[in-house]
């Protein structure tokens, strides 16, 4: 029997929740039903905050493979919240608990997930907000083995980023960075600038930032960034740097990163490219001897080191957040998301 949560006005008010919902690309609406019920194994969470991010857009403008997302669903996979109630077989001093929680449905069974590569389960794709239902809600269900609680005190609106924290958190594991090396990431969007954090506690003897954006190479420095450069001046650094941690998805950076590193050095592809982008030379990947690595989302223990930075302190999302909107102002909040205003940072939905 679950611990089932309420929610209304006062004293006998039915419980009722919100969700978007997008039909097919380019048409959503706001619909309201019962609070749902967390199954055998599952919480339900009262969403705090919900971030919206390029994959929501492309999920919204019909761009994302079709294979990586299934209509209609409710989109949001970076978020935060609360442990409302628990499902049959699920500990019940959970409830109340500030938590994220990870955003693929794991089976937690086959070889790769026994290895601990949960991202690369192969018993079928399945996500939070892409396949299953996501946190552009008052609700959510998950299963609680996904459940990554935080402290009592935790942001709950710096919380809804550890998502991509833990996105940036398997790239900085993939890239192995050491003490005093010399460090670029390429991009200062959200992801770039959650990079430049958690490298900067590896201690690197330089940690540059290349974006086109003034403005975001200056918050780059805030985190601990010790330059920033433009495109155009960072040719003048090809070949210098040990690590290039690319986060910018841009047609052409996975190229130019590759070109950043010095031979023998280490790259790692966060972004999300589409087709079309420009391709990495096979000559200088070859006579570089460099090492390329690349991210999709993120495994068990990368969400564990993301939370664990939080609450330490060495990652805070918080200064990323520009604007805040409620679910009914939905189309408003997607359609900043990659328009090109360099003053759109993190855009949150407060349910």
């Amino acid at each position: 029997m679950s611990s089932r949560a309420t929610r209304g006005d006062g004293p006998g008010t039915e419980a009722r929740s919100r969700a978007v919902v997008v039909d097919r690309p380019g048409e959503h609406r706001l619909v309201s039903g019962d609070v749902p019920e967390p199954g055998p194994g599952e919480v339900l969470v009262r969403v705090a905050a919900a971030g919206v991010c390029m994959s929501d857009r492309e999920v919204y403008d019909g761009h994302r493979d079709a294979a990586y997302v299934r209509y209609p669903v409710t989109p949001g996979h970076e978020w935060s919240g609360t442990v409302a109630a628990v499902g049959a077989g699920v500990d019940p001093g959970l409830v109340g608990r500030r938590t994220v929680a990870e955003g693929f449905r794991a089976c937690g069974v086959c070889e790769r997930c026994r290895c601990g590569e949960t991202s690369l389960c192969t018993g079928g794709y399945a996500e939070t907000g892409f396949t299953e239902p996501g946190a552009f809600a008052d609700h959510l269900t998950v299963p609680a083995r996904l459940l990554h609680p935080l402290r009592d005190d935790a942001d709950l609106r710096a919380a809804a980023l550890l998502e991509p924290s833990a996105v940036i958190a398997a790239a900085v594991r993939a890239g192995r960075p050491t003490p005093g090396e010399r460090v670029a990431v390429v991009g200062a969007g959200t992801l770039g600038l959650l990079a430049v954090q958690l490298l900067a506690a590896s201690n690197p003897a330089e940690l540059a930032v290349v974006d086109p954006r003034a403005a975001r190479g200056e918050q780059a420095r805030h985190f601990g960034a010790t330059a920033a450069l433009s495109p155009d001046e960072a040719r003048s650094a090809h070949g210098r740097f040990d690590l290039v941690v690319e986060t910018a998805g841009a047609p052409t950076t996975a190229a130019s990163s590759c070109l950043l590193a010095r031979r023998g050095g280490r790259v790692v592809l966060t972004g999300m490219f589409t087709p079309g982008a420009v391709g990495i030379d096979p000559v200088h990947l070859s006579l570089s001897q460099l090492e390329v690595r690349s991210v999709f989302g993120a495994p068990s223990s990368a969400w564990s080191e993301a939370v664990r930075a939080f609450g330490l302190g060495l990652l805070d999302p918080a200064p990323l957040i520009t604007h805040e909107f409620p679910l009914e102002r939905f189309g408003e909040a997607v359609a900043l998301v990659g328009g090109g205003d360099p003053k759109v940072g993190k855009v949150l939905l407060l349910p």
